[in-house]
């Protein structure tokens, strides 16, 4: 069976767990929206800093859902063995990282198009410059979830899993977060010409971080 077969396994399972149980659209999609709203009345709109501060406030708010996302992942294979399972399963450690990753990444990417209708809605923006938008949210999706993917499998089995992975995933993706934020800056702004260096920057983020997932994840999930 080939990797990507199975990582198409894993990712399928994820999400038939999400489908069924529903936590990412009863619990992380409204957490989001509950942020971005916060934001909202926290900032006064009447100094036009809204607009202007709706990228940088869009990815914080994309960043705390995440965490609750990974935690959700590697939360449901605590009960039952469910880990363990996945040692014995044969599956390629790669195939489970990437898999794994995938399903974050989907979840991520349904959040972004609520949180995205939000920031429209709430901080009177205008959405420019589409390829540019489009190529740096799938390239910090990717950076994300791989990465919070790889610090998961380092917090699982921990009682302090809950508190740890904001601790080791917050600092780690703050290229991603900066690249997001100056890419929808210059976007938004009018001059896409300064967005794509910051998208480059999250495309080598992101194949980065999928590549130490696929290398450290199979080890690491046999120590956890």
């Amino acid at each position: 069976m080939s990797i990507l077969r199975e990582a198409r396994l894993v990712a399928a399972k994820d999400l038939r767990i999400e489908r069924r149980s529903r936590v990412a659209l009863q619990q992380i999609v409204p957490f989001g929206v509950i942020v971005l709203v916060l934001f909202a009345f926290a900032i006064d709109p009447d100094r036009g800093l809204l607009p202007r501060l709706a990228p940088g406030l869009f990815w914080a708010a994309l960043l705390l859902a995440s965490i609750l996302a990974v935690n959700r992942s590697f939360a449901v294979e605590e009960a039952n063995g469910a880990r363990d399972g996945l040692r014995l399963s044969g599956l390629d450690g790669a195939a489970i990282f990437l898999g794994k990753a995938a399903a974050i990444a989907a979840e991520l990417a349904l959040l972004e198009l609520v949180l995205g209708v939000g920031v429209i809605v709430l901080y009177d923006v205008t959405p420019r410059n589409a390829l540019v938008l489009f190529l740096t949210a799938v390239a910090a999706t990717i950076a994300l979830a791989a990465t919070g993917t790889v610090y998961g499998i380092v917090a699982a089995g921990l009682r302090v899993r809950e508190t740890l992975v904001p601790l080791l995933v917050l600092p780690a993706v703050t290229p991603v977060m900066l690249g997001a934020t100056r890419a929808f800056e210059s976007a938004l702004g009018g001059v896409p010409s300064e967005a794509w260096p910051w998208v480059q920057l999250l495309g080598a983020c992101a194949v980065l971080s999928v590549i130490v997932g696929v290398l450290a994840f199979g080890p690491l999930l046999e120590e956890s």
